[in-house]
């Protein structure tokens, strides 16, 4: 029988180099995620599956083995370029039903507005599957409270880096990252 995992935490990291897979690779050192294989996955957050401290998810890997992440990356090359990554969560009042998790990449955008997005993101795909009805146009702090009064939202979070393209043109990565560990 498959595993699901029982919990997850939330990491981020930024790595500058002149080859775009080192910056990467120094990203995902400075997130303290270097040592494993790491395999994307999509957005769902297991019922019951419990948000750890990173330095408590970070005690529980070993050095190669398979990691399942929802990851974000971005990276540019180019002097003072913003990018962001980002990971939204929203977790359902219910333990047993599943939550939502929303990775978004980008340039231009900063962290705070970044980290709103992802966050409205994964709320939205939460509450559509839980039946409640909202308006899209709201802005987020608004339908954060609706969230709230609803009471099928416990709680929504994120973890975002965002940083400038290095002056000197280095390749500067950006990762965000939820993280299943057993």
């Amino acid at each position: 029988m498959p595993r699901v995992p029982t919990k997850v935490f939330l990491t981020k990291g930024v790595g500058k180099h002149r080859q775009k897979l080192s910056s990467f690779e120094l990203a995902l050192r400075d997130a303290g995620i270097e040592k494993c294989n790491i395999v994307r996955v999509s957005s769902i957050l297991p019922p019951g599956c419990k948000i750890i401290s990173k330095r408590q998810g970070i005690a529980m890997m070993k050095p190669g083995q398979i990691t399942f992440v929802v990851l974000a990356e971005a990276n540019t090359n180019e002097p003072n370029r913003l990018v962001s990554a980002s990971v939204g969560v929203a977790v359902p009042a219910d333990s047993n039903q599943y939550g939502y998790m929303s990775e978004h990449h980008c340039c231009g955008m900063t962290g705070e507005d970044t980290a709103d997005y992802t966050e409205d993101l994964a709320a939205c795909m939460l509450a559509t599957t839980l039946g409640i009805e909202f308006d899209e146009d709201v802005h987020w702090d608004a339908r954060k409270e609706l969230w709230k009064l609803h009471g099928k939202i416990v709680r929504t979070t994120n973890v975002t880096q965002s940083a400038e393209g290095d002056k000197d043109g280095l390749w500067t990565t950006v990762i965000a990252a939820a993280v299943f560990v057993d």
